[in-house]
């Protein structure tokens, strides 16, 4: 009986999995072909990616050919990539664009990387420390340990915390919150020798961010909050743009022109 209804929620999840991501790739595409054009930039954009080549992770994981044909794209269009700190800090200009990572996960190495060095583009990446403990069988083989992001602090790349356990800030009480910004920061500084003072809302949309936890982050030291959705994101945060598995040459250029600006996922209105 237990095993019945395991399948049965299995089954389900899957089930919703596919009708949300068939609902996101039409809200993709109609938003491509009917959102107006925005107003013309005036500062950089943040691009959000998760993994390069981990197709458990759904609607959130970019193939390598895309990526790459992504970022040549940008570059063909006259685009500048610059660290996503520098747009954070500066706002950047109208044709700057910046790459980060939510996650930490394992192809950002092995996958994404070589890319970005191939094209000489900086970028950063989030962690979930209690993932990069790789307690769990799914995160030693899917999620970055503490060696590998070593060494990739050592060559360059930005990291900050992306909370302790990927929580949703919306939705939980301001301890706990607290507890997930101190354990995050506090590991990262054990495992890697500095207390980042940068951080990625996870889920990163309007509704997974309030004043308290806003409040808490920065008082514990994260100076730089990181969210999504560029008009829709909460006050006093920096915008990211989400890029997702299903943003052709097509898509991948609305999400340039600002086609996205007041999307988020199951939420959007023009």
């Amino acid at each position: 009986m237990k095993q019945a209804v395991k399948k049965l929620v299995q089954k389900t999840g899957l089930r919703r999995q596919h009708i949300e991501a068939a609902r996101m790739y039409g809200e993709r595409h109609a938003l491509a072909t009917v959102a107006p054009f925005r107003r013309p930039r005036r500062q950089g954009r943040i691009l959000c990616y998760h993994s390069v080549g981990q197709p458990e992770f759904g609607v959130n994981d970019v193939s390598p050919a895309r990526f790459r044909r992504q970022l040549e794209l940008a570059l063909e269009l006259g685009y500048r990539f610059v660290a996503p700190a520098e747009i954070a800090r500066t706002g950047g200009r109208e044709k700057d664009l910046a790459v980060s990572f939510d996650d930490a996960l394992k192809s950002v190495l092995t996958k994404a990387d070589p890319i970005l060095r191939d094209l000489g583009i900086p970028y950063s990446i989030f962690i979930v420390s209690e993932w990069s403990e790789q307690k769990l069988d799914w995160q030693k083989s899917g999620v970055l340990g503490w060696d590998e992001l070593a060494k990739m602090a050592a060559d360059g790349v930005e990291l900050g915390s992306h909370s302790a356990t990927h929580r949703d800030f919306g939705e939980i009480d301001i301890e706990r919150a607290k507890d997930e910004f101190e354990l995050s920061r506090r590991t990262i500084e054990t495992r890697l020798g500095f207390a980042p003072d940068s951080f990625a809302i996870p889920f990163g949309q309007s509704r997974n961010w309030n004043e308290e936890a806003d409040k808490a982050a920065r008082e514990i030291g994260y100076s730089t909050i990181y969210a999504q959705a560029e008009e829709t994101r909460p006050p006093g945060t920096i915008p990211r743009t989400f890029v997702t598995h299903f943003d052709d040459d097509r898509l991948f250029k609305a999400v340039l022109r600002g086609a996205y600006d007041r999307w988020e996922e199951w939420t959007w209105t023009y």
